[in-house]
């Protein structure tokens, strides 16, 4: 029976014109623990929560729910066209089969380097879990920037190497990093929410940060940002398609369960560690802003015993380095579906499969070269990691377009496990709607989140340049490489080959 289910998704595969090449062995729960994985709560939260409680206040919990009921939109439109196109690559293979040559190109182009970032921000939040774990362990290690880049280059090192070492053995690390991370949240948070909390549960609607800034909405989408960093990835499912049997019905289910889940821990652990916070937690914001607070690290060795804090701490640094794993592997399998594709630069160097290992080995080392980029001129996690969730943003918003465009064509005309019927359309305008506000939000100068380009370290005095802002700055370079090598390579390119009919063994 086994081997009949393989053989169906191995022929559902040659209906668009490839051959299975990468090893299926993703079960239901390994196709939700890689979604999962790649949300990771305690990785996003980790990373951001400074920003988030040192611009908004305890007021900023408010933006967890918005972001999840966004992302959720995005979640459902995403399922439904994952359904159809079980495939290596999500947002660029639905692009590719929905509009044009060109569109899917620089939707993929972008949604790449969004991965290479991510890789780039999650790799270099270790350091912040890991470093106050080995010095209560007894080690001396400075938490610098210098102390941090170096860590992220050793664990980019290791996924790199995991990644080039099987999907199978990536699931297993992932499947009980999962566990881990669950229980670990959950349990901890639930520990300091009955016998550590300091605060009344009211403070969250303390709007005192908010109100003194003088604009209360413009610092609340600031600090929306935690939240927007933490609730994405979750397309991860349909991106390794090719690995997950019967990938038509898991990955859409996967998808949603993934945003569910996560939804659920992060909001037990946000109101669990802002209840925990010790005196007055005016106090504790401006402590965040002057650099004396770290947040959530401080709040949880500041309330349980040694012991149970260093526990704590190991269980994050497995969620998060779980999740740099998972990340990774996502967006190897993107490059690799486009470099497949003959869509990315010296593509025939890297798109092989190895034939013992079932990994494409090179291009598991290309993204690894090109995550390591943005850590050589590391100015801290949290600019990384806003650049690089804007750049998701910006990918689902392509993909949306492309998607009500087709919608608008009569799209699906074929059934699928997955779908939305008549509500279809009005989730993909909805989706469209929460995208480009929040694009908006990132592309928003401030120095907090998006200052110029001359607050970075190591760089040269590159005169007017300096004063554009980051992010605005990274995504036009971006854009202008892909577009001269679009001009070049990319122009001319072949339509995307047509799916052969159900029931035909090949395109």
């Amino acid at each position: 029976m086994e081997d009949q289910a393989h053989h169906a998704d191995v022929q559902d595969l040659a209906r668009f014109g490839y051959k299975q090449e990468l090893r299926r062995a993703l079960g239901v729960y390994s196709s939700f623990a890689v979604a999962f994985s790649y949300i990771s709560p305690s990785t996003g939260i980790f990373t951001l929560y400074a920003l988030g409680l040192g611009i908004g206040g305890p007021a900023f919990i408010w933006s967890w729910p918005i972001v999840v009921i966004g992302q959720l939109i995005i979640g459902l439109n995403f399922a439904e066209v994952s359904s159809h196109f079980p495939v290596a690559g999500s947002v660029y293979q639905w692009t590719k089969y929905l509009s044009n040559p060109t569109y899917s190109w620089f939707t993929g182009w972008i949604y790449l380097f969004a991965g290479v970032l991510t890789v780039a921000a999650v790799v270099a939040t270790v350091p912040l879990v890991l470093i106050p774990l080995l010095n209560s362990l007894g080690m001396d290690i400075p938490n610098n920037l210098d102390s941090q880049r170096n860590i992220a280059f050793l664990v980019l090192l290791s996924t790199t190497l995991l990644s080039i070492f099987g999907v199978r053995l990536v699931a297993i690390v992932n499947n009980t990093g999962v566990v881990f991370e669950i229980l670990g949240m959950v349990v901890f948070a639930l520990v300091l929410l009955f016998f550590y909390a300091h605060q009344s549960p009211g403070v969250i609607f303390d709007t005192t940060e908010l109100t003194a800034s003088g604009n209360p909405f413009g610092t609340f989408l600031a600090a929306m940002f935690m939240s927007l960093f933490v609730i994405y990835g979750f397309d991860t499912a349909s991106t390794l398609a090719e690995e997950t049997k019967n990938p038509r019905r898991e990955a859409p289910r996967a998808v949603i369960a993934a945003i569910v889940g996560a939804a659920i821990i992060g909001a037990i652990f946000l109101f669990a560690t802002l209840l925990a916070v010790r005196g007055n937690i005016h106090d504790y914001v401006t402590a965040i802003g002057e650099g004396k607070a770290a947040p959530p690290v401080d709040i949880i060795t500041g309330n349980l015993p040694k012991w149970a804090a260093d526990l704590y701490l190991f269980v994050v640094f497995a969620a998060i380095y779980v999740c740099c794993l998972a990340i990774q592997t996502a967006t190897i399998r993107l490059a690799f579906g486009m470099a497949r594709d003959g869509k990315l630069p010296f593509s025939r160097v890297y798109n092989k499969v190895n034939p013992t290992l079932h990994t494409p080995v090179w291009t598991c080392v290309l993204i690894g070269v090109l995550a390591a980029i943005p850590i050589v001129y590391y100015a801290g996690v949290f600019l990384i990691a806003i650049g690089a969730t804007g750049m998701i943003y910006l990918s689902y918003i392509l993909g949306n377009i492309a998607i009500l465009i087709a919608r608008q064509r009569g799209w699906p005309k074929e059934s699928a496990p997955f779908k939305l019927g008549s509500w279809g359309m009005i989730i993909n305008v909805l989706g469209l709607v929460w995208g480009i506000s929040m694009f908006v939000n990132f592309l928003w100068p401030r120095a907090a989140s998006n200052p110029p380009v001359s607050s970075l370290p190591n760089l040269p005095n590159l005169g007017p340049i300096g004063d554009i802002p980051l992010f605005e700055a990274t995504l036009g370079v971006i854009l202008i490489l892909g577009f001269i090598y679009w001009l070049v390579a990319q122009r001319n390119a072949p339509a995307t080959r047509a799916i052969a009919p159900a029931g035909s063994p090949a395109a």
